[in-house]
């Protein structure tokens, strides 16, 4: 076989179109295992060049084939013990004699296809990118790391190319683009080519690896494919449903597609999404079955006696899977959110208390009914404009109204102590939160990932910090408001208490509070966002800023009229209670990242206004809360100077 040969054949072999994998795939596998499949695919693809109607057509190639097969019982027989490893090897040993007896292509690829299926589904490899790839990142590195051997626009004519031997391969030759998956072109974008001068970018990220494979997979479809392509994927639900996750996108090569689509539909599709893989992965379907596969593994983990691994994967499950989409499930559908929310509590805390593996098993199967209805309340033909305006709406002034009542009694306090010089800080503090919540935008859009704990715990100890700070501000408050007769000996203590010190606690505060409720909203709207219909969330967001503007003046403008005594009395009585909701909301995001334990109250209700979620930890917060507050009221009032 000549080099140019079996550089175009090795790079054929590393197409996945044919293996019918439906799993989401993990991470970790072992790298014998993915030798392996990779022998695999290159006898069911190279053994035709071999064996032709029962004779050997090429002694070199035959030698090569039976070489290979032994390899790979070889490698299979080294791999860690599973239960699936002896079925494994027993297809392995029956391979080997196919080809020694030298059978038919077609049988010898389909006992090839056969156990590297199985072989994946044994021992696991990543099939696709977690979500979809940054292809301006990857035309970023190919140009740094590739064009000068492939060539600027992937033609293989790069600078240094004339020096290489075999040439660089040329991405934009559409015969051998034809035969390659994306996942082919990952797996040497891994590993490199032994006996070529392509090396192994194993030192970058996967998911620039990803970038790279699927920007140089577009080089031989030209953009007036890819507007045909465009047109055919908006027209055709059954097109949309072939392709209902990157995983089924990267498998598949344009070779495999057109015996399944035809032509020239396969070739536009292709052209289409692998500038656009964005478009295989709404919300809802990638990180639910993400869900579903870390619950199955959390059952099987349980069922074998490992509770720890069981509890991980389910908290996997959720802060994977269902949490990021659970902005937009909220948006649609809160009591299925709820319901989806409160069954994965139920199914953690059943796996702390080493609750009966046939009690999990059945809380699982009820999870998994709760994610398909939930898939299907996130469809994108559920996202009319009507529900994204309630729903924009509705979060902005939820989230909001927490925050603006919290800055609005500090800006009424601060005018009535006369103060007027402190308010910039105050203004500066929930400006700046503003600011901060645009940058975490932009960076979580374009730099990073924010994964489920990160948002957990931003909310949970954001709200315990605000709790703890408004706890202190309300007992202070109910202090300073007992006594009418004392009306200027508050006012003149104030303005002294009142320091640059104090002035950037309020900073802090407003900035704190004002964050918080920004960060939530944030992660609904972009949810929101990819889900279309963006007049109409605008429409509710501005509706929303509207409303919370006019809640904001009326709530100033009566504070204006209140005398001192009962403005104290009253915002006192309003910040605690807001440290009770706080307090609640805390320590639920804390249980939802897995920091805190949980055990349900199953009698009382879940009033998330209220910040009561039944769990004897939230609902402990809040009476500690409570008794704080009292406490401190009593405390207060005790100390309250008396008339001389």
């Amino acid at each position: 076989m000549s080099a140019l040969s079996r550089l175009s054949a090795i790079l054929f072999v590393l197409t996945l179109a044919c293996l019918p994998i439906t799993a989401i795939a993990a991470q970790g596998a072992s790298p014998s295992a993915q030798v392996a499949w990779r022998l695999l695919d290159y006898l069911a693809v190279d053994y035709p060049g071999a064996v032709k109607d029962g004779k050997v057509v090429s002694a070199s190639e035959y030698a090569e084939m039976r070489e290979f097969s032994s390899a790979v019982r070889e490698r299979i027989a080294g791999l860690p013990n599973t239960a699936a490893k002896p079925r494994l090897i027993a297809k392995a040993d029956d391979l080997v004699k196919a080809i020694g007896a030298r059978a038919s292509a077609a049988e010898v690829a389909k006992r090839a296809h056969e156990l590297g299926a199985e072989l994946l589904v044994a021992y696991p490899t990543p099939l696709a990118p977690a979500k979809a790839p940054n292809l301006a990142r990857g035309e970023s590195l190919y140009a740094e790391q590739c064009a000068a051997c492939h060539g600027v626009s992937g033609h293989g004519d790069g600078p240094n190319a004339k020096d290489l031997s075999p040439r660089p391969v040329a991405f934009a030759d559409i015969d051998r683009a034809r035969q390659r998956s994306v996942f082919g072109l990952y797996q040497v974008i891994s590993q490199g080519l032994d006996g070529t001068s392509m090396p192994s970018f194993a030192d970058l990220s996967t998911d620039d690896r990803w970038a790279l494979a699927f920007y140089v997979g577009r080089f031989a479809f030209d953009d007036a494919a890819a507007h045909d392509g465009e047109r055919l994927w908006a027209a055709d639900p059954k097109l949309r449903a072939r392709f209902a996750n990157l995983q089924s996108l990267t498998q598949a090569s344009p070779a495999a597609l057109a015996a399944d689509l035809g032509e020239p539909t396969a070739t536009q599709v292709v052209a289409y999404l692998r500038r656009h893989p964005e478009a295989t992965t709404p919300p809802a379907v990638g990180s639910l079955s993400i869900a579903r596969t870390k619950l199955a593994q959390s059952l099987a983990r349980y069922e074998v006696g490992d509770r720890k691994g069981a509890q991980e994967l389910a908290l996997a499950a959720y802060l994977d899977g269902f949490e990021p989409v659970e902005p937009a499930l909220k948006a649609r559908d809160r009591a299925l959110m709820t319901r989806v929310e409160g069954a994965m509590g139920d199914l953690r805390a059943s796996l702390s208390n080493a609750a009966p593996a046939a009690e999990v098993r059945t809380q699982i199967t009820r999870l998994n009914a709760l994610l398909d209805v939930s898939e299907r309340a996130l469809a994108p033909a559920k996202a009319s404009a009507a529900s994204s305006f309630a729903g924009a709406f509705a979060i902005l002034l939820r989230e909001g109204l927490e925050a603006l009542l919290i800055v609005v009694a500090m800006i009424a306090f601060l005018r009535k102590a006369e103060r007027r010089d402190v308010l910039p800080y105050v203004h500066g503090g929930w400006l700046s939160a503003l600011a901060a919540g645009g940058l975490t935008w932009a960076a979580a859009t374009y730099l990073i990932s924010i994964s489920g704990a990160s948002r957990e715990l931003t909310e949970g100890f954001g709200s315990l910090l605000s709790a703890a700070v408004l706890i202190s501000v309300g007992v202070w408050m109910h202090g300073k408001g007992q006594a009418d007769a004392w009306q200027s000996y508050i006012k003149e203590r104030l303005a002294a208490a009142l320091s640059k010190r104090s002035a950037w606690f309020l900073f802090l505060l407003a900035f704190v509070v004002v964050y918080r409720e920004v960060f939530e909203t944030i992660l609904f709207y972009a949810a929101m966002w990819g889900q279309g219909a963006h007049a109409a969330i605008l429409a509710g967001a501005g509706s929303a800023i509207a409303v919370l503007g006019v809640t904001a003046w009326a709530l100033l403008s009566y504070s204006k009229r209140l005398p001192i005594s009962q403005f104290f009395a009253y915002s006192s009585i309003l910040i605690s209670a807001l440290a009770v909701v706080l307090a609640g909301k805390g320590v639920a995001a804390l249980q939802e990242a897995g920091l805190i334990d949980i055990h349900p109250l199953t009698a009382l209700p879940r009033v998330e206004v209220l910040g009561v979620f039944p769990t004897l930890e939230g609902v402990g917060a809040q009476v500690l809360t409570v008794a704080l507050v009292v406490g401190g009221f009593w405390l207060s009032q005790r100390r309250t100077p008396q008339p001389a």
